[in-house]
Order: structure tokens, then sequence, then C-alpha cells
């Protein structure tokens, strides 16, 4: 056998990393079994799905070297990858994410030439990063708005932004949350955003090594959240904003100190006008000491110069306290009673953001009424609008109106105040998942008390999970903390809808371990907890992380196996099977199924889950036709698949049946039998052309060529195709 050609090895290296990252779409799940049947029957034996670089070398070695043997494997290695690959569409995009500057900007000169320079320094190689520093309320963030409005002439093909800040820690969102978010503001479709965080900060920096572009990256914690998040590209100048210098990140960084008294007076005197600043003379300078040259503080405080003494009274705050909790104080005693419990009471979790209804709902009033002092907590800066109709607290304000609480509401009020919150977000989160999700059986009682909510449609049902998707994980971390376990589980278990259709793993992890900690803690051997592992090993394998995803769902098998609940037992081994089959373990996988199967024959007709097993049978029959065409066993495989199909059909499940003619579709290509694999393919195109699954159809286009004749080379030139094929 002569030596690998490097480029071609290469070739094929990037080919299965660009699969194996596509896996974010059932289109790219297909596509990265296809690879691994290719892989065993060219090698003789299941070869493990590679993970990482050295490993894909190792596989491309193999392809490589059978395809330079065998005219045949070649062809079939080039089928694979011109027509099954798991690429997206080129992304597109110019996105303005930057928010807008304040009105009144002053002073800053040094900050803002450090930035300059930064920005205007030539390509070394190196990552053109600034990190701008100072205390809460400073006035850092201000800066960047307004420096990256300023230079907007300088990055032609946008700004990203995001906000690092989150509500806690346990909240606050990691990279891959910011990647899949930057990602899709870059034009990638979401389902083809890939589920590692690897693969996501590859495709990142490969779409901005061209482009001239700034990120910015507020509320940042520590280099290790940001580092991710930057890129080497000439083109592209990152500024991170911190309260600190973040130690370990090589960058310029930027302190942001307070104004002097001279700006300060200015902006006050732009904020509230010459006559006010005029009439607020004698109390000036107390205004000045209290704000201590924070622009924050000074913009709090401006409405108040021409409406009385500032400062005084009972609760005023001591200086060492700081500007920020200073104003706070000044805004809160002028406060009515109901917007004061109101301010205090949102404030006891850190809430992504708070809407008029949970408001009403936490603190005992009127919806209409906590619409009206979200938006006058706002006016005095205790809140901050995100612009939708929903408002959020600066941290050193929440801090303020969480003591508040603390002193005048009790830990009593306070703990009420919160089990209220949590509940309110139970209850919404079981009828959005009904109405996303009718078809799914339920164990939490709420679902037939409750009954699906009032919207438009599943689509619409989904998108207001996800908007509250932040609040949700963080009300599953407060019933955890107050031990309602129950409640943990019954709120996780109205995310599933979240998960399945609007994949935001990452975002719900900290909420579905809760839920599998909890159960597994308080009701082991239960179909609860079955359900609850499930559902994280769910996540996790869309998430690649394939080790903790077998554990978690050979646990839940277990628990159902003790609970008696053979249905879900069945899940449990099913789901396990198919993280076999990612993993091109095809012969475990199958055994799987086949234990799936024989559970499903312990269902009598008149228990628990009778009227499911067909439907889930079909599906086994199609899940071991796929594991069957792994092995190369092409007959029997034939065979499980036209059973499901024929019960797809008589149905009436146009998708399931498209996917199904699919995969019958490419076992007829495996045989080099395109005449009879065309048919399938259109009749597959024709039932998802009503189902808007713009995914499978672009898959099915790459078959559509391989079954046309000249579609494919017959030969390779020097055994191998001459580059990688472009992106369906």
């Amino acid at each position: 056998m002569g030596a690998v050609d490097p480029l071609s090895l290469s070739m094929v290296t990037a080919f299965l990393g660009a699969a194996g990252a596509g896996m974010a779409n059932e289109a790219g799940k297909r596509a990265w079994e296809t690879v691994g049947g290719l892989v065993a029957r060219v090698v003789g034996r299941e070869v493990p799905a590679p993970v990482g670089q050295a490993e894909r070398e190792s596989v491309a070695g193999l392809l490589v070297a059978e395809a330079m043997r065998s005219p045949e494997q070649a062809r079939a290695l080039a089928a694979v990858m011109s027509g099954r690959g798991a690429g997206g569409p080129a992304a597109h995009g110019v996105p303005r994410l930057l928010p807008a500057s304040a009105r009144f900007f002053t002073d800053r000169k040094g900050p803002l030439a450090l930035l300059d320079r930064e920005a205007d320094r030539k390509p070394d190689g190196l990552p053109k990063v600034a990190v701008l520093h100072g205390p809460a309320g400073i006035g850092t963030s201000a800066l960047a708005f307004h420096w990256g409005g300023r230079e907007a002439g300088r990055f032609p093909d946008g700004t990203l932004y995001t906000d690092l800040r989150g509500g806690s820690a346990s909240t606050a969102p990691t990279a891959a949350t910011v990647l899949r978010h930057f990602l899709l503001r870059l034009g990638v479709p979401a389902e083809y955003v890939p589920p590692a965080v690897e693969d996501r900060v590859d495709l990142f920096r490969s779409l901005l090594s061209g482009r001239r572009l700034l990120v910015v990256l507020d509320h940042a914690q520590s280099a290790a959240q940001v580092d991710p998040l930057i890129t080497a590209a000439p083109g592209v100048f990152t500024l991170v904003v911190a309260r600190r210098p973040l130690t370990g990140l090589d960058a310029v960084t930027v302190s942001v100190g307070p104004l002097s008294d001279k700006d300060a007076r200015r902006l006050l005197a732009e904020l509230a006008g010459r006559s006010a600043l005029a009439t607020a003379r004698a109390t000036l300078p107390s205004v000045l000491e209290r704000c201590a040259g924070s622009p924050f503080a000074l913009r709090a405080m401006a409405p108040y110069l021409a409406t009385g003494p500032v400062g005084g009274g009972e609760r005023a705050d001591p200086l060492p306290e700081g500007p920020v909790r200073a104003v706070a104080e000044e805004a809160y005693r002028r406060l009515g009673a109901e917007a004061a419990r109101i301010y205090r009471l949102g404030s006891l979790r850190p809430w992504s953001s708070l809407g008029a209804a949970v408001v009403a709902a936490t603190a005992e009033v009127p919806e209409d009424d906590a619409g009206r002092a979200l938006a006058e907590l706002a006016e005095l800066q205790l809140l901050e609008s995100t612009g939708d109709g929903r408002y959020r607290y600066r941290p050193a304000v929440r801090a303020h109106a969480e003591e508040a609480a603390a002193r005048e509401d009790g830990l009593a009020g306070c703990a009420a105040a919160v089990t209220r919150a949590v509940d309110w977000y139970l209850r919404f989160a079981v009828r959005a998942d009904y109405a996303a999700l009718k078809e799914r059986w339920h164990l939490g009682p709420l679902y037939a008390e409750l009954g699906p909510g009032p919207y438009e449609d599943e689509g619409a049902a989904v998108a207001a999970l996800v908007a509250e998707a932040g609040n949700l994980v963080e009300a599953v971390l407060a019933a955890e903390e107050f031990g309602r376990f129950d409640t943990v589980c019954q709120t996780v278990e109205a995310l599933w809808a979240a998960q399945l259709k609007a994949g935001c793993h990452d975002v719900l992890l900290p909420a579905l371990r809760a839920g599998a900690r909890t159960a597994g803690r308080h009701c082991p051997g239960t179909r609860t907890a079955g359900r609850m592992r499930v559902q994280l090993a769910f996540a996790l394998m869309e998430l690649r992380q394939d080790e903790e995803a077998e554990r978690e769902l050979l646990a839940a098998a277990e628990d159902e196996a003790r609970a008696g609940h053979a249905r879900g037992r069945a899940t449990a081994v099913e789901s396990l099977g198919l993280l076999r089959l990612r993993q091109w373990r095809f012969r475990p996988a199958l055994e799987c199924f086949e234990e799936a199967d024989g559970l499903l024959d312990r269902i009598g007709p008149a228990d628990d889950g009778a009227a499911d097993v067909p439907r889930a049978r079909a599906l086994l029959h199609r899940h071991r036709g796929r594991a069957l065409r792994g092995l190369g066993r092409f007959d029997e495989a034939e065979q499980r698949l036209a059973t499901a199909r024929e019960f797809f059909r008589s149905s009436g499940e146009r998708y399931n049946t498209a996917r199904v003619l699919t995969d019958l579709a490419e076992l007829r290509l495996d045989a080099a039998d395109r005449a009879g694999a065309l048919p399938l393919v259109e009749e597959a195109v024709a039932l998802l052309s009503r189902e808007n699954a713009t995914v499978h159809l672009n898959y099915l286009a790459g078959l559509r060529a391989q079954c046309l004749p000249g579609q494919l080379p017959d030969q390779l030139p020097d055994g191998l195709p001459g580059r990688l094929p472009d992106r369906p």
C-alpha cells in the first residue's frame, strides 16, 4: 500500500470534523451515521466514532488508505463527501447589536484614546482586545457603547454584543450559549449551529477570519468566560467590560474612574438644565459628594434637583456604601407603598428579567398596577428596561432592594414572595409545554389540572418558553434551595418542549441537572426519577457529552425498572440505542432496540401506555433498520424499514414517513441502485414540502443528485475528490 497523500488525508479529516459538528439537526445525525456505516464496511469492523482531531485523523487514514486500494470504496467515499455531508449554507449577515450610546456623554478622553490606539494597531497575529474596567455605575458599559457607536465606520461587517452578567453564577451565559447567539446573528441557521462548544468556537472564528467587526462582551466575570469568544482575526476588535482587570487575559487594560467635579456639574446641567442646577445651588455640593463622580448616580439624581432637598431622612444611605446604593436609597424613599413593595420583592432572586404578570403574583397586586410600577421604577433608574416590556435590576441596585426586603418584609415574607414567583413560573411552564407538545405523556398532576395555555400555535408556545428560559432555570434552583422537590421535578418536566423543539440545551442544563439531582436524592426508583434522568441525558447527548449521557440513561432504565414502568424503561433503553448509533456502535445499538421492543411486549392491553405501543414499535423498527444498515445487513434493514414505512403511511404521519423513505433511499444508494432510490427520494420530498422541513429537504436534494446520472464522478483524481463539497 502506498503512502497516504497528506492533502487527501487533511480533506477527509476536515470532512469528518464538519460531519461531526453538523449533528445539531436530524439530517446531520443521519449523515454522521452514514459515515460510520461506511467506515465499518471499509475496515471490516466497528470503529468508534472519533472525538477530537487525533481520532479524526486516524479514521481518515483508514478511509484514505482503503480508497487508494479500491476504486469501489473511493467512489463510496466520494458519494458520502459530496452528497451527505452535514454542513449548512454559508453564513451571511451584518449584525448591529450594540446598544445605543447615552445622549449626553462627558469627558473620557483618556480611555477613548487608548481604545483608538489598540484598534489602530497593525496586525501582528495577536488578538486586538481591550478591557474597560471600573466599579459599578462608573460608566464602563456606556463608554463601550459610545466608542462603538462613534467608530462604527471602522467595522463595516457589524457589531456583536452580549451581556455576560446573567441572573446569577448558575444562570450567567456560558461560552456555548454566547457562541450560539453570535452564530445565529451572523446568519447561521439554528439547525446548523454545532452542538459541541469546540465546534462552535471553530465555526465562529472561521466566519470572522475575513471580517472587520467589533465584539463587545459586557459585564465579564473572568478570563475563562471570554477566552473562547476572542479571535486573532486582524479585522476584529474585542472590547471587554468588567469590574476589574481580568487576570490571565492578554489585553490592553483601560481603567475608568469617576468624573471630576467639573465634568459632573456639566453632565447634571445637560441632564436637568441650567435653571434646575441654579435652583439646587445650596444642595449641589452634597449631591456631588453622594454621586462621587458616578455617571449612573448623576443621571438618577438629576430629576430631583428642582424638586426639593436631596438626601436626609431616616433611611439616608451612608456614603461608604457607594454612589449607586446611595441614589437607590434616595429614589426608594420617594416611592409609594405599592411600588416600593414591588421593588423589594422582585429582587429576592437574580431573575434574568421580569414581566408584569410574575411581578403581580410575587407582590400580590393587580397586573395592571404591576406594569405601571415597573415603568415608574425604570424611570427612576431603579430598573433597566430590556425593550420588550420586561425589566431587570443592576446588581448593586438589586443588593439594595434585597436588603430593604429583609429589613421590611422579614424572612417569612421574603420566602413567601419567592414561593409565589416559583409557583407562577411552574404553572406558566406547564401550560406552555402542554400547548407546545400535546401528544406527549405527562407525569406532573398540573397538566391535567391546567390544560394547555392559550397560544396561537405550537410555535408561539415554544417561543414563550424560550423567552422565560433563564427565569425557569432560576425558579428550579430556587425550588431546590427551598426544599420544594416536587416543584423542581414538575418544572423540569415542563422544559421538554423547549429542549426538543428549541434546542436551548446549554441554557437549560443547570435546571436539568437539578432535576436529576433532586430525583436521585428524594425519589429514586420512580417514574419521576426516570423522566428527570432521560431529559438530562437528552441534553447531554445533544451537547456531545456522551459519557455522562450514558450514565444517566443507564440510571434512568434502572429507576424505571424499580418503578415497574415498562414504557419509561423502554424509552430509556431506546435512547441509549440512539446514543450508540451516534457513537458508530451499531451492534450494541441493535441490542438496545431489541431490548426496548421486548419491554413493550410487557405492556398489556389495559396497562398504562398501551395506546402508544404500536407507534413506539414502529419507531423501533426504523431504529433497528438504521443499526442493521450500519452493520451491512441490508436485506434485514430493508425489511425493518419497510414495516415502519407502512405504519407511518397508514397513520398519516408525513414527517416520519419521509424519514423512513430517506433511510430506504440511502439503502438503495449503498447498493448502487440509483433508479430504485430516486422515487423514494421524490416521495419523501413531496411529503416534506408541506412540513417546512428545510434542513431535511436540503439533505434530500443531495441524495437526489446522487440518483441522477453524471452527478458524481466515476473516478477520483489521485484516489480522492479534489475539494470538499459545497454545503447543502
